[in-house]
This record gives structure tokens, C-alpha cells and sequence, in this order.
């Protein structure tokens, strides 16, 4: 029995530490891609500048705004790159919210209606797709 445990924390553990081991080792600047989706809305952390000039980010229309709070409604599907700023999402009929700001690379599916308030003013560049 104790043998069988200790094979299974070691296959665990021994994992584990090498992964953490990785990551530290990493030059600070060298940060890992995450990408997750949070009630229908696609969020990409840390999006490598290979992929931004790939989907040609610089070329889209640049949006400012200061700090606000409106109800607003995707008539396309908008993908949008944050440059400054952080924002506050509430999807409607969802319970909760989350945060996107600086360096997020973002979907917004079409016909998707939410409350968007930027908490710090606000640059990103948009594509929208219909």
C-alpha cells in the first residue's frame, strides 16, 4: 500500500515540480499564451506579435473611450485588441462578470448583448465580421 502511494505522489509531484521548474525558469518577458472562453466570449492573454500581425491588428479601426457605463449590443461578431485601459463585462442573463484590459485579445460573438464599463480609459483596435 505504501509503496503504491508513494509511486502515485511521485508521479504527481515529480510532474509538477519540473512544470513550475519551466515556467521559473522563463525570462520574465516570455509570457505564456492563455486563452479561455467566459460565457460565449473568447479571451486571449498574452497573444505572441506573430498572431496580432497575422490578423493585421494595426490596420483596424481604433476605438478611445473614458471611463463609462453603457448597454451595448454586437451586431457583428467583433474582435477586438485592448492597447490601454481595462474594462468591466457583464453578459445579460449571466450571473457575474469579468475583466479584459491592456494586451487581451478578445471575440464578442454577433447578437450578444452586454454592459460594458471602462473602469480605466480605454485604446483597442476592432474588426468587426458579420
Amino acid at each position: 500500500m505504501k509503496s503504491s502511494v508513494l509511486r502515485l505522489s511521485l508521479g504527481i509531484v515529480v510532474p509538477l515540480v519540473l512544470s513550475l521548474l519551466f515556467l521559473k525558469l522563463l525570462p520574465k518577458e516570455t509570457a505564456m499564451p492563455k486563452t479561455y472562453e467566459i460565457f460565449g466570449v473568447k479571451i486571449h492573454k498574452n497573444s505572441p506579435q506573430s498572431k496580432l500581425t497575422e490578423l493585421g491588428v494595426t490596420t483596424w479601426p481604433k476605438y478611445e473611450s473614458g471611463p463609462s457605463k453603457i448597454p451595448w449590443s454586437f451586431k457583428a461578431e467583433e474582435t477586438m485588441y485592448l492597447l490601454e485601459g481595462k474594462v468591466k463585462v457583464t453578459v445579460e442573463g449571466s450571473v457575474g462578470s469579468f475583466e479584459i484590459g491592456a494586451g487581451d485579445l478578445v471575440v464578442f460573438p454577433k447578437g450578444m448583448n452586454i454592459t460594458w464599463e471602462v473602469i480605466e480609459s480605454l485604446k483597442k483596435h476592432y474588426s468587426l465580421k458579420e
